[in-house]
Formats: C-alpha cells, sequence, structure tokens
C-alpha cells in the first residue's frame, strides 16, 4: 500500500508540475466534457416515437424510470418490411425461375412477377431457356487413313431443362466442350480424308450432333444441341505439299482406274461378239464341209454305179469334166489354129478382166458344181451308155 501511495503522489506532482501547468481533470471555463450516451439514445428514442406516433410513459417511481419499448417496435416492423421486399423478383419470357431453400430445390417459376422467402431462406436462379448459345472449337485429330485434319466446329445449344442444368453436373459448359470434341474425334477417325474434305462434310456435322446430343443425355446435363456445323476442316500447312502429292495421286489412281473401266467395257462386248461369230462362222463351215463331203460322197456312189455299167463313156466324161474345170479357172487362153491361115483378133486383157470380174461367182458355181448332185452325173452316164450301145 505504501508503494501505491508513493505512486498516486508522484502522479499528482507530474500533473500539477510547473512545465506542465495543466490537470486534465479539472475544467476549466468554457470546456465541455464528453458527450453523455445515455443523454444520445433518449434523444433517439424520442425521434421514432414521434414518428410512429407513440409516447413515452415514466415508471411509477424513481428519476430513471424506463421509457415505452413502443420506437423499436416500429423499427423491427420497419425492417421486417425492407426485408419482405427483398423477395420479389422478375422473370422474363425466355427465362424459368429455380427456387432454392437453404440450397434446396423446391420450385421451378413461370414467366411473370414472383415473390419467394427472402434471403437467406430462399434465393432464385434465372435460366434462359430461349437464347440459342455457341460454342466455338478448334480441334486437330487424325483420320482414318492417318492423315492429320484441322477442323473449326461451331456446336449451337440451348438449355432445355434448367433444374438439371444448375443441379446434375458442375459446369455443363465444360462438359459440352469436352463432349463436343470428343464426338468429332470419333466421327473423323472413322472418315477419310477425301470424303472429309469433300462431300462429307454435312453428315459428319449431323452425325457428330447426334453423338454430343447421346453424350450430354447420359450425363443428364440439361442441354440440347440444335445444329452442329464444320466451318472449316483443312490439314497443317506444315504438310500441305505433301498432302496435295497424294491427293494428285488418288485423283490420278481414280482417273486411270475409270480409264481402264471404259476400255473393258468397250473391248469386252466386242470380243463376247467376235467369240460369237467365229463360233458361229465355224459352225457354218462344220455344216458347209459336212455338207460337201455327203454330197461329194452320193456323188461318189452315183458315179461309181455308173461306171460300173459303163466303164469307157464315164471315164471319158469324168475326163472332159475335169479339162473343163481346169481350163475354167485357167487365165490364159488356147487357140486351134492348125488349117487356118486367118489372122485373129482376141481381146485378151478385156477377157481376163471380165473373167476376174465374173471369178467369185465362178468359183462359187464350180464349188456348187460337184455338190449339186450327183444325179446330173448319173443322167449323163446314162445318156452315154444308150449312145454306146446304139453305136454297137
Amino acid at each position: 500500500m505504501g508503494r501505491v501511495n508513493l505512486f498516486e503522489d508522484e502522479l499528482s506532482m507530474a500533473w500539477n508540475d510547473s512545465g506542465n501547468g495543466k490537470n486534465p481533470w479539472d475544467r476549466g471555463p468554457g470546456q465541455e466534457g464528453p458527450p453523455d450516451l445515455d443523454k444520445i439514445i433518449r434523444d433517439w428514442q424520442k425521434k421514432f416515437s414521434a414518428m410512429f406516433g407513440g409516447g413515452s410513459s415514466k415508471g411509477s417511481s424513481g428519476k430513471g424510470g424506463k421509457e415505452s419499448n413502443a420506437p423499436l417496435f416500429g423499427l423491427l416492423v420497419l425492417v421486417l418490411l425492407a426485408w419482405s421486399l427483398t423477395g420479389f423478383y422478375q422473370v422474363d419470357a425466355a427465362e424459368r425461375g429455380i427456387v432454392q431453400r437453404f440450397g434446396a430445390y423446391t420450385e421451378t417459376t413461370q414467366p411473370g412477377l414472383r415473390w419467394h422467402l427472402p434471403w437467406p431462406i430462399e434465393m432464385v436462379d434465372k435460366v434462359n431457356v430461349s437464347v440459342v448459345n455457341t460454342l466455338k472449337q478448334t480441334t486437330s485429330m487424325l483420320t482414318a487413313d492417318e492423315n492429320i485434319v484441322i477442323v473449326d466446329m461451331v456446336v449451337q445449344y440451348q438449355n432445355s431443362d434448367p433444374m438439371a442444368y444448375l443441379f446434375d453436373i458442375d459446369d455443363p459448359v465444360g462438359t459440352l466442350a469436352d463432349a463436343s470434341e470428343s464426338a468429332i474425334r470419333e466421327v473423323m477417325g472413322k472418315s477419310v480424308m477425301d470424303y472429309v474434305l469433300g462431300e462429307g462434310r454435312a453428315p459428319i456435322a449431323i452425325e457428330t450432333q447426334q453423338v454430343i446430343q447421346a453424350a450430354l443425355d447420359e450425363y443428364s446435363a440439361g442441354i440440347m444441341v440444335t445444329k452442329v456445323n464444320l466451318q472449316d476442316v483443312n490439314f497443317p500447312s506444315q504438310v500441305e505439299a505433301a498432302v496435295q502429292d497424294a491427293i494428285k495421286a488418288r485423283e490420278d489412281k481414280e482417273r486411270l482406274k475409270f480409264e481402264a473401266e471404259s476400255y473393258a467395257n468397250d473391248i469386252l462386248p466386242r470380243a463376247r461378239g467376235n467369240g460369237v461369230r467365229k463360233v458361229e462362222d465355224a459352225e457354218a463351215y462344220k455344216a458347209g464341209v459336212v455338207a460337201n463331203a455327203e454330197g461329194e460322197a452320193s456323188r461318189f456312189v452315183a458315179l461309181l454305179a455308173e461306171y460300173k455299167k459303163a466303164p469307157q463313156v464315164t471315164r471319158e466324161r469324168m475326163y472332159i469334166d475335169a479339162i473343163e474345170y481346169v481350163y475354167g479357172n485357167s487365165t490364159k487362153v488356147l487357140l486351134d489354129a492348125e488349117g487356118s491361115g486367118n489372122l485373129l483378133y482376141l481381146p485378151v486383157d478385156e477377157l481376163i478382166k471380165q473373167r476376174a470380174e465374173s471369178s467369185p461367182s465362178a468359183g462359187s458355181s464350180n464349188q456348187a458344181t460337184p455338190v449339186q448332185s450327183g444325179a446330173a452325173g448319173a443322167d449323163r452316164g446314162k445318156r452315154d451308155d444308150r449312145r454306146a450301145r446304139g453305136a454297137r
């Protein structure tokens, strides 16, 4: 206690020191003390009481009676009213409101002015279900024939199921991007480069859209793909020269293939026709040879019969026919000039020319003569035989 009293004496001497000249606890004239907090609170209560029409009443005893709680109640009502007004929200025609109570799904609200329990009890997420969103991707991949292509793809989609879009997966747009890249790689991996660069763009885009939608439905992403466009399909510039050479080689291959098919389509029918014609010619030749052989055999049999009847006459007749046949096909002119002193003029050139012009028909007639029938020879043999008998 002695040390405490000593400290208080020293502190009092320090404040009363002549070097300082001021006592912090001594308020001189014109100096005011710190504000009275109780007075400030009473002033505010009076203001709120006057605002809501309330009054103040003092307790039954003493100077420090309690004032009414009506102003505090009015302030609480005002705060509750302002808090409840924050629950109104507007849902546009293209939107749907997803109401969540303490983070759990409660209901889906339609377009119009709506109200929900204000935050933090309930909150609303608005999802646009009509707007068509666009996702652009550029991806490089391999085709079925192991060529690298770069695809610029645009995917157009809508939020078809707001609840699934918000709650079923964490990142619907990221999921759509991954599914789109996977789908285009799958479809491109089954197609060759010429088909991709040519007529295959539209079928590839349709098939890609179907694959993407199937994946999103499996994930329950709440997204509907409306269209897939392949804006550009090309190959890297580093391999452009090699790809152009490969394309040219394939085009040459197709051209030569078409030329070969055209040649085959032309030569094969002609070869088949020539084969059929040769077969028919062979059959005709066969029939002619057989017929000639049969005719010669018949003539020989008939001639043999006549020869047995008149050998000498038949030999002479056969000799004359042979000489006639041989001289008939000769280009020489024979004249019997014995006993004649007249000068003969023969147009040898004209005779030869006429003979050459008539040689095919003559040849055919000569070929036909032995075949015509053995009956004619037999008749001549009979006539010669009759003449020989008459001579006897």
